[in-house]
């Protein structure tokens, strides 16, 4: 499972970065996004939904969250 640390990264910059990591991952691989309270909680994971990504699970983790998601077709 590949894990992006986008922890520190403000909005919208973060899922721009969450959009490029996701380029170089196969359709159907299982990926984790650390996210920050705030905006990018409620952002990042609504905008991979619309870009066709299946949510898997959100969690809060020691101040911050784990977005697991599984890739969707390119």
């Amino acid at each position: 499972m590949e894990t992006i640390d986008l922890r520190g990264v403000s909005c919208p910059t973060n899922f721009v970065k969450a959009k490029l990591e996701l380029e170089d991952i196969e359709a159907g691989t299982t990926v984790e996004f650390l996210l920050d309270d705030g905006e990018p909680v409620k952002n990042v994971p609504r905008s991979l939904k619309d870009e066709g990504h299946k949510l898997l699970g959100l969690k809060e983790v020691d101040g911050y969250y784990v977005l697991t998601l599984e890739k969707g077709e390119d």
